[in-house]
């Protein structure tokens, strides 16, 4: 009986050490930090022309990445853009990353279509007006500015890597093709402990 008191106290103490200290966030530190620009397609699915799928294994088919791409919950109208909510397995990873200034983003597009890494002051549409959730009478969502000014011929090809060096502050980061790859990322003075 001392013994199961013993353990659900250190259970317990445990518990409150990581329950209370905060909001989950990653720290980097160290020189270069890893973002992926993910994707799952699937090679074999001829759909994906005619760019294509470089991946050697994938599992998303063109048409499952379709029935993903809206809300299912909010239904297209005439009146009323689509909402794009994307396929899962679209994403920028991490989501979301503190770094201390001065370190170097080093982000790869780990998928196997073309993804951008742009910096955006508000997260918008893209250059792909059908990803944006357009209707004939409702434009869907406005692309970020930004986008707007990325040529259509720059995506990060498949395998490829950027740096990015961003300065003290937080930025947003989106893909301008797939709109809801998104991240943000905090840059804080060297040796800051207010990470918050």
């Amino acid at each position: 009986m001392r013994m199961i008191r013993v353990s659900l106290v250190l259970f317990a103490a445990v518990w409150v050490l990581i329950g209370f200290k905060g909001p989950t966030q990653v720290l980097a530190s160290g020189g270069s930090e890893k973002i992926a620009l993910e994707d799952d397609c699937d090679p074999r699915d001829p759909a994906w022309a005619p760019q294509g799928c470089f991946r050697r294994d994938g599992t998303v088919t063109r048409q499952e990445f379709n029935d993903f791409l809206f809300s299912k919950f909010i239904p297209a109208n005439a009146a009323a853009p689509r909402v794009p909510i994307g396929h899962p397995s679209w994403r920028i990873d991490p989501g979301y990353l503190v770094v201390e200034e001065g370190e170097k983003l080093r982000v790869t597009n780990t998928g196997g279509r073309g993804h951008t890494f742009t910096e955006v002051a508000a997260f918008g549409g893209g250059f792909v007006p059908p990803l944006n959730g357009g209707t004939p009478a409702a434009p869907g969502i406005t692309p970020a500015p930004e986008c707007l000014a990325v040529a259509a011929d720059a995506p990060i090809a498949p395998g490829a890597r950027i740096e990015v060096t961003p300065g003290v502050g937080t930025h947003r980061f989106q893909c301008c093709i797939h709109n809801w790859m998104r991240a943000e990322v905090k840059v804080v003075a060297e040796h800051d402990n207010n990470h918050q």
